[in-house]
């Protein structure tokens, strides 16, 4: 539950996470968390390693024109 949600667990011994990377920030299963993700995790042929990248969000802030083309003609 803590790994997927983040639900803490008060004098728990050993909270760890099981079904994430142990690097891996954030919780998975909460409504905050975007369905992306925040990183890419891939492998980088000409580097012959792994490499972590952050996503760029798209739609970080959306502003909603409320504006119809109808309220643009007089009346």
């Amino acid at each position: 539950v803590w790994d997927m949600y983040g639900v803490y667990f008060t004098n728990h011994p050993d909270l760890r996470r099981i079904l994430t990377d142990y690097g891996f920030e954030g919780h998975p299963m909460r409504k905050d968390f975007p369905l992306p993700g925040y990183t890419e995790v891939r492998y980088d042929e000409e580097q012959k390693r792994v490499v972590i990248e952050p996503i760029e969000l798209s739609q970080d802030y959306r502003k909603f024109d409320l504006n119809t083309p109808w309220e643009t003609f007089p009346k």
